[in-house]
């Protein structure tokens, strides 16, 4: 199913490993350049700007060949053939991504390019197909759209491994259901969040799984990226502003004020309680993403209840707020700095993310307009201690 070499691909793994080995220090970078040597991968490209110029030149080169193709049939009108033609550009992404694969190109730029346009104008050619008239879009115009988008782009992950055909495949399934539901089943509206919850559920256990039994590392970050998403959507279906506001912008009744929700307690308490166990096992399970997620929905589930409880004035929520998280923060790191294993405040060496140190040191340099001691330069001229007066004379005459 893989379109690239499976060899190359595991030395790709071995080099990025050996090169987070080299970041904390455990091997030289003799030893990196190596086992770089030894273990030939395939073209790919780290740098995100770099990245960025290859996609945008994929992009030029994409749409060059689809131009130049259209010339060909300029002289034609008939719908058909247009669509015939949104078809034929699908098929140009589809093979210039599998050339690329066989030219050995990873995540470089290009690849990315041909991957994303061959998914944009399939979804656009299959819309097209289903609809009568071209300027007008109807419900299962978009439903097929959306259909051919998730499976399409699932197969594209599992062929390419391309993580962000991943991503989309999260999106549009998620967008799939809650169009299904909201359009095609009585009271989806109502049901909808809960439906989005179990859907996050069987999402996050199904990519736990497929973590867990993993033989080979190709699809773990997909399957990681899935699995994280799931815990995102599980939040953002129960939280009550979210709720509230898409509902009433689905049911067209959103004016100044959304009305308010069926069972908001249930979303009240959802929206505090969820963060909360996020928090609590991301600690218990040492899981970095799970509590950089559990402290996001926190803060966000406060926003959410600021925006319809003004209990404080602004400011003056803000100011309790920063000093509970001013004082949390403290006696945290007062208490996890010594730490040598578990929850600790010390530099990771894997991640060598000693960017926290580095702020405190500034922070405590600006407040305290701390100066680096300047040691005054010496004179060039030595004086020794002669017997009569002058510079340097030891006293005696």
């Amino acid at each position: 199913m893989i379109a690239y070499d499976k060899n190359l691909l595991k030395n790709g793994f071995l080099v990025n490993e050996a090169e987070n080995l080299q970041k904390a220090n455990f091997i030289t970078k003799e030893q990196l350049d190596n086992v770089s040597k030894e273990l030939p991968a395939l073209r790919s490209q780290d740098n995100i700007l770099v990245r960025i110029g290859f996609f945008l030149l994929g992009v030029f080169l994409y749409s060059s060949i689809c131009g130049a193709v259209s010339l060909l049939g300029i002289s034609a009108s008939s719908d058909r053939f247009f669509i015939g033609l949104v078809y034929f550009f699908a098929i140009i992404g589809f093979i210039g991504t599998e050339i690329l694969a066989q030219q050995k190109y990873y995540g470089y730029g290009l690849d990315d390019a041909f991957v994303l346009g061959a998914q944009l104008t399939l979804a656009i050619a299959v819309a097209m197909s289903f609809t009568t008239n071209i300027l007008r879009i109807n419900n299962v115009d978009v439903l097929s759209s959306m259909i051919t988008v998730t499976v399409v782009s699932f197969l594209m992950y599992l062929r390419y491994l391309h993580l962000s055909s991943a991503l989309i495949f999260c999106l549009a399934s998620t967008t799939t259901l809650g169009f299904v539901f909201f359009n095609y089943i009585e009271l989806g509206s109502v049901i909808l969040p809960f439906v989005l919850m179990l859907y996050a559920i069987g999402l996050y256990f199904s990519s736990k799984v497929l973590l867990k039994n993993l033989a080979e590392p190709f699809y773990y970050n997909g399957f990681l990226l899935m699995k994280n998403f799931s815990l995102i959507l599980f939040y953002l279906s129960g939280n009550y502003m979210v709720v509230r506001e898409f509902s009433a912008f689905l049911s067209g009744t959103y004016y100044e004020l959304s009305p308010d929700v069926p069972f908001s307690l249930f979303f009240w308490s959802f929206t505090f309680v969820v963060p909360v166990l996020y928090l609590f096992f991301g600690l218990r399970n040492k899981d970095r993403i799970l509590l950089w997620l559990g402290f996001l929905a926190f803060c966000f589930s406060i926003f959410t209840f600021r925006t319809y409880h003004h209990v404080l004035p602004t400011e003056v929520a803000l100011t309790f707020g920063g000093l509970l998280l001013f004082g949390f923060t403290y006696f945290a790191i007062r208490k996890t700095r010594d730490n040598e294993k578990g929850i600790t405040f010390k530099p990771d060496r894997i991640d060598n993310t000693n960017s926290l140190l580095n702020a405190e040191a500034l922070i405590i340099a600006s407040t305290f307009n701390l100066r680096p001691e300047i040691k005054a330069e010496e004179s060039p001229m030595e004086f020794g201690g002669g017997d009569f007066s002058g510079g340097g004379s030891g006293g005696s005459f």
